[in-house]
C-alpha cells in the first residue's frame, strides 16, 4: 500500500514544484492554481478505529460520546466484583487506556454478588452509574443500583457514593438499565421478570423524576415471542438508544449469553407518545447475530456512541472469538469488546451489517455515475444497486495486491476468503488459490481522479478497468464516471 501513501503525498502537493526548490521557474499564479481535491485515505472514509477487539474481556460494553473531549468506557468484568472507569481522547486510546476500580461490592449482604452491565451517563453535570448486583448469599437475586458522583473526572473512587437501589412496581430480577432524554424528558429502559409473565426479561420504560427514581407506572414495550430471542432463555434485555432521523431506534438483546445471543430492534416515531406500548415496533428478524466466516460468535449488549469526527455513529458491542464453550457461558471470560461503524439506509433506518471481524478499514464503492448506488456481491457476482438493505453484501477492504507490486486487492468483509477477482470477464468474488495472483485478476492498481473518485485498473491488463455497465459490473477500458468509483 506504500505506492497509495505517495500518490496521497503528490495530491497534496507535499512533492509538488513548491516542495522541489525552483527559485522563479513559475509566475505567481501558477503558484496559486489550486491542486485536484486531496484523497481520503481508506481509514478517513470509515471513520472509526479497526483495533479488534479494542478492549479484551469486558462484556457489556459502554462508551460514551466525548465528554470534554474524553470518551469514557466501563463495562463487565468476568470477576462480576467491580466496576471499572477508563478513558482516552480517542476510541482506539481506550485499548490501553488506565483502567480505575470505581467501586468495589461489599463482603457480604446486599450487592455482595454478581455486579453487572454498568451504564457511565453525565446527566445535569453529575456522573451517574446504572449496574445490576446481585447479594452475597444469592448472586442471581439481581436488582438495579445507581452511584452518583459530583467530580469532573468519573475515573476518580474519590467521587462516587451510592444513592441506593432503583426500585421499580414489583421486587423481582431487574438489570441493565439505561437512560436517555428525548423531547424535554428523560426516560429510564430497563429489563426485568415481570410476576405472572412467563419469560426470563421483558424490556421497560418509565418516565424519570431524579436520576435515580422513575415517576411513572412502568410499561412493557417488547417481550420475548419470537424464535430467535427464546434460544436457551426468553430474554430480552440490554437496551441501547439512538435518536436519529425522526424515530427513536433501541437495540435490545436476546436469547442465552452464548453464540445464539444476538440482537432485535424496536422502533418508535419521535412525536409518538413512548411510553404508549403501540408506539414501538419490533423488526420481526434480529438485525445483529453470529457470522461464522467472520468468527464473531454471540455479538449483544451494545451502546452507541460518535467517531471523533462528531459525525459518524459507532456501535459498541461483545463477542468472541469461538462457538464452542465448556460449562456456563456466563463465566466464560472471553466477551470482548469491539466497535465498528453504524451505516443508515436512505430511508433513515439502520443497516447493522455483519460483526465485521479483524482487518483494516472498510469502504463501499460507488459508481460516479450512480452516487447512490453501490457495488455489491450476489450469488459471488459483482453489481450495482441502489436500495441495499444487505449491508455486508456491499462492504470491502483495500489489502495489500495478491499480484504484488504495489497492487491492491478488494477483500469481502462478510467472505472473507474471498477477493474481487474478474473471470472470464465476469466480475466475482472468489477464493484465491495459494500462491497469489500471478495473472493479475484478482489485483488492481487505484488510479485516483481529481474530484476524489478512483479508477480501479486491472493489475494484469492496464487497459482494464472496473467498469459499471446498467447495473452491471463489468472490466473495459478507460470511460469517464462509468470507470470511477467514490469510496464512502
Amino acid at each position: 500500500m506504500r505506492h497509495d501513501l505517495t500518490r496521497r503525498t503528490l495530491l497534496r502537493g507535499g512533492l509538488g514544484v513548491a516542495a522541489t526548490g525552483f527559485a522563479g521557474g513559475l509566475p505567481a499564479a501558477a503558484h496559486a492554481q489550486p491542486g485536484p481535491a486531496p484523497l481520503r485515505s481508506d481509514q478517513e472514509v470509515y471513520g472509526v478505529t479497526t483495533v479488534d477487539p479494542l478492549i479484551v474481556r469486558r462484556a457489556d460494553p459502554f462508551v460514551t460520546p466525548r465528554v470534554n473531549g474524553t470518551y469514557y468506557f466501563t463495562g463487565s468484568v468476568p470477576e462480576y466484583d467491580r466496576i471499572v472507569v477508563r478513558g482516552a481522547t480517542t476510541l482506539a486510546g481506550l485499548a490501553n487506556a488506565t483502567e480505575t476500580v470505581v467501586w468495589r461490592r461489599p463482603a457480604s449482604g446486599r450487592m455482595g454478588g454478581h455486579i453487572w452491565a454498568p451504564e457511565l451517563h453525565r446527566i445535569d453535570g453529575r456522573w451517574y452509574v446504572y449496574f445490576a448486583a446481585g447479594d452475597s448469599d444469592d448472586v442471581f437475586r439481581i436488582r438495579m443500583y445507581v452511584l452518583e458522583s459530583a467530580l469532573a473526572d468519573p475515573r476518580d473512587p474519590a467521587g462516587w457514593r451510592l444513592r441506593g437501589q432503583l426500585t421499580t412496581e414489583w421486587d423481582s430480577f431487574s438489570l441493565d438499565a439505561t437512560t436517555f432524554a428525548h423531547q424535554g424528558r428523560r426516560y429510564l429502559v430497563w429489563a426485568q421478570s415481570e410476576p405472572g409473565i412467563a419469560v426470563n426479561s421483558s424490556l421497560y420504560i418509565a418516565e424519570m423524576d431524579t436520576p435515580w427514581s422513575i415517576r411513572t407506572r412502568p410499561v412493557r414495550i417488547a417481550t420475548p415471542t419470537l424464535s430467535w430471542e427464546r434460544q436457551g432463555f426468553a430474554v430480552n434485555e440490554g437496551a441501547a438508544v439512538l435518536v436519529r432521523n425522526g424515530r427513536v431506534f433501541m437495540t435490545f438483546s436476546a436469547s442465552a449469553t452464548d453464540a445464539r445471543y444476538c440482537m432485535g430492534l424496536l422502533t418508535a416515531d419521535a412525536n409518538a407518545n413512548l411510553l404508549d406500548q403501540r408506539s414501538w415496533q419490533k423488526t420481526p428478524d434480529p438485525v445483529f447475530v453470529t457470522n461464522e466466516r467472520t468468527r464473531r460468535y454471540g455479538p449483544g449488549h451494545n451502546s452507541f456512541t460518535v467517531a471523533e469526527d462528531g459525525v459518524t455513529d459507532v456501535l459498541v458491542y461483545h463477542a468472541r472469538d469461538y462457538r464452542d464453550i465448556t460449562g456456563d457461558p456466563l463465566y466464560d471470560p472471553n466477551r470482548h469488546t469491539r466497535v465498528q461503524r453504524l451505516y443508515w439506509h436512505p430511508d433513515g433506518t439502520p443497516l447493522f451489517g455483519v460483526p465485521v471481524g479483524t482487518g483494516g478499514p472498510i469502504v463501499r464503492l460507488s459508481p460516479a455515475d450512480a452516487r447512490r448506488s453501490f457495488v455489491r456481491h450476489y450469488g459471488y457476482v459483482l453489481r450495482v444497486d441502489g436500495d441495499v438493505r444487505e449491508l455486508a453484501d456491499s462492504q470491502f477492504r483495500f489489502v495489500p495486491g495478491l499480484a504484488g507490486g504495489g497492487t491492491e486487492s478488494l477483500r469481502s468483509v462478510n467472505f472473507p476468503d474471498h477477493y474481487v477477482r474478474v473471470t472470464d470477464g465476469v466480475v466475482r468474488i472468489e477464493p484465491v488459490p495459494g500462491g497469489g495472483d500471478p495473472t493479475g485478476r484478482a489485483s488492481f492498481r487505484r488510479v485516483p481522479r481529481s474530484d476524489g473518485a478512483v479508477s480501479l485498473q486491472l493489475a494484469g491488463d492496464a487497459g482494464a478497468h472496473l467498469r459499471h455497465e446498467q447495473g452491471r459490473l463489468t472490466v473495459g477500458p478507460a470511460a469517464g464516471d462509468r470507470t470511477a468509483f467514490l469510496l464512502s
